[in-house]
């Protein structure tokens, strides 16, 4: 039976199975489905805030979720960055990105890159009994990277509608300028964290290490 205490856990369950509907949602064309995909995206990213403020403040913590939550932020992560960057490639799509079109595949590297580095070096070094726990520059980068997925995700289905509706007029045209500004600014100052949390991060496995030897 579940209770108060496994609530956290219960949580970081339910993000992991919210991830492929997310993904599959995505890649169907429809303004319906893709704002489905948006409003379980806000559910999946907040949820995550509430689960580690329940963890932090009641002391639910446990093994399962130290394993697991990293787990489901780095699966929702790679299940809207792949098909960012999939969708943008198909030509006169309304899932293409603002100004550049494409989603760049060096930001995919970068971003989906980091992760898998710092899930390597954090699996390392907690098989030898070490903990580098995330600095505030990593946790500033999750925050710009889901407002990033959030806005692209609804750019997506907004311009889905858009298409299919026959939207035109002053009020869409600035609205797409404000969700273009948006989208392409958080995604720029995403990456710019992303690497920066990165190099902090490698120093501070550089510092451990040196210290435990």
């Amino acid at each position: 039976m579940l209770n108060r205490s496994t609530l956290p856990n219960a949580i970081t369950v339910a993000r992991i199975v919210l991830t492929p509907v997310i993904f599959l949602l995505l890649f169907t064309p429809t303004f319906t489905s893709r704002f489905i995909a948006w409003l379980l995206f806000l559910a999946a990213a907040f949820s995550d805030l509430w689960d580690g403020h329940l963890a932090r403040k009641h002391g639910w913590i446990s093994n399962f979720g130290k394993f697991f939550d990293p787990i489901a932020d780095k699966l929702l992560l790679v299940a809207t960055f792949l098909p960012f960057y999939m969708l943008s490639r198909r030509p006169g799509s309304p899932t293409q990105l603002p100004f550049f079109g494409q989603l760049p595949l060096w930001v995919l590297l970068v971003v989906i890159g980091r992760e898998a580095l710092v899930t390597a070096i954090r699996s390392f070094a907690a098989r030898r009994g070490m903990v580098i726990p995330a600095g505030p520059a990593g946790k500033l980068k999750a925050v710009f990277q889901n407002i990033f997925i959030g806005t692209t995700i609804l750019w997506f289905a907004l311009r889905t509608a858009g298409e299919d509706q026959g939207w035109a007029g002053r009020f869409w045209d600035g609205w797409q300028l404000f969700h273009a500004t948006v989208l392409l600014t958080s995604l720029a100052i995403a990456v710019v964290l992303t690497v920066y949390s990165m190099t902090v991060y490698l120093r501070e496995w550089r510092r451990t290490v040196r210290a435990v030897l």
